[in-house]
C-alpha cells in the first residue's frame, strides 16, 4: 500500500544555493535555485544590487519558471564591491552574496630611463588593452624605500610618464604604477611594479654603470686576445708542418726520379733486406756491349 502526498508549495522561502559562476570587470553572472522543486507557475524574482563603493541601488526583475536560474548582472565598475540579494517578488525571505570585480589590468612596460639628477618612469597606455579605462582617470605613482621602510606617493598624472627626483644615494627603491583609484582609494587598477637598485654605495647610478662597463671590458678584452694570438700561432704550425712535409716529399720523390723512364720508381718492399750490403751497384749498361746471361 502506498499514499502520494503533495506537499503545498511555500512562497516565502527564500532562493537557495546562490553563488557566483563568473566575475568579470564589468559584469558578474550568478546562479540559484528556486525555493522548492518544479515550480508549476513563471516565479518573479528581484535582484537587487547594492554598491557598497558609490554607496547606490539597483533593482532587476527576473521572471521563469525554471528551477535553475542564471543571471547576468552588467553595467558593473572594474575593482567594485557589491552586495546582491536575490528574493521573490512577494518580498519573501532573501538569499545574499557579496561579489568583487576583477581591477583593471596594470600598465605594461614600465622601464626606467636614468638622468644626471632624476629618473624617468615609462609605461604603456592601458588604453590600448582596457577598453574601460580613459586617458582622463589618469595613473597614480607610488614609491617604496626599502632601506627606510617607508612607502610614498608621488602623485598622479595622465600622460604615460612620470618624473622622480631627490633620489638617495645607496637606497633600493620600488616603483608602481596603476590606474588612478577612484572614491577615497578604494577602487584602484592592478599595480605595475619595478625595482631600482641601480644606485650605488657612494656613487650615482652613471657611474656605477660605467664602472660596470669597465670590468667587463677589462675582462673580454685580454680574452679576445689571447684567443687569437693561440690561433695564429695554431696557423703558423700548420703551415710550418705542411711546408716541410711537402720539401720531404719533393726530396724523396727526386731521389727516385728516372730520366729514361721520365717517371720516379718505388720499390715495393718485398726484395729490400735481403741483398747484400757489399754487392756492387750496377749503373747501366752499353747499347754496343752485348748482354750474356749465365
Amino acid at each position: 500500500d502506498y499514499v502520494v502526498v503533495k506537499m503545498i508549495p511555500d512562497n516565502r522561502l527564500p532562493p537557495r544555493h546562490l553563488h557566483s559562476v563568473h566575475t568579470g570587470k564589468t559584469f558578474a553572472v550568478i546562479k540559484w535555485e528556486s525555493p522548492y522543486d518544479s515550480p508549476d507557475q513563471d516565479m518573479l524574482y528581484a535582484v537587487a544590487v547594492k554598491d557598497l563603493i558609490r554607496k547606490t541601488d539597483k533593482i532587476y526583475k527576473v521572471k521563469t519558471r525554471n528551477s535553475t536560474v542564471e543571471y547576468t548582472i552588467k553595467k558593473l565598475e572594474p575593482g567594485g564591491k557589491y552586495h546582491v540579494i536575490v528574493q521573490l517578488g512577494n518580498m519573501s525571505k532573501e538569499s545574499s552574496m557579496k561579489i568583487n570585480t576583477v581591477p583593471l589590468s596594470a600598465p605594461d612596460a614600465l622601464k626606467i630611463i636614468t638622468e644626471n639628477d632624476h629618473i624617468l618612469l615609462f609605461w604603456k597606455s592601458l588604453a590600448l588593452k582596457e577598453s574601460n579605462f580613459n586617458e582622463s582617470r589618469g595613473y597614480e605613482i607610488h614609491m617604496f624605500d626599502s632601506l627606510m621602510n617607508i612607502t610614498a606617493y608621488l602623485g598622479n598624472t595622465t600622460e604615460n610618464f612620470f618624473k622622480v627626483s631627490n633620489l638617495k644615494i645607496g637606497h633600493n627603491y620600488s616603483f608602481t604604477v596603476q590606474a588612478r583609484c577612484l572614491y577615497s582609494g578604494q577602487m584602484c587598477g592592478e599595480p605595475a611594479t619595478l625595482l631600482y637598485d641601480e644606485l650605488g654605495t657612494g656613487e650615482d647610478s652613471s657611474a656605477a654603470r660605467a664602472g660596470r662597463s669597465t670590468d667587463v671590458a677589462a675582462i673580454v678584452v685580454p680574452v679576445l686576445f689571447l684567443l687569437l694570438v693561440t690561433l695564429g700561432i695554431g696557423f703558423v704550425v700548420l703551415y710550418m708542418r705542411h711546408r716541410r712535409l711537402q720539401n720531404s716529399f719533393t726530396a724523396f720523390a727526386n731521389s727516385h726520379y728516372s730520366s729514361r723512364l721520365g717517371s720516379a720508381i718505388f720499390s715495393s718492399g718485398d726484395d729490400l733486406g735481403d741483398e747484400d750490403d757489399e754487392a756492387p751497384m750496377i749503373t747501366g749498361f752499353s747499347d754496343d756491349v752485348p748482354m750474356v746471361i749465365a
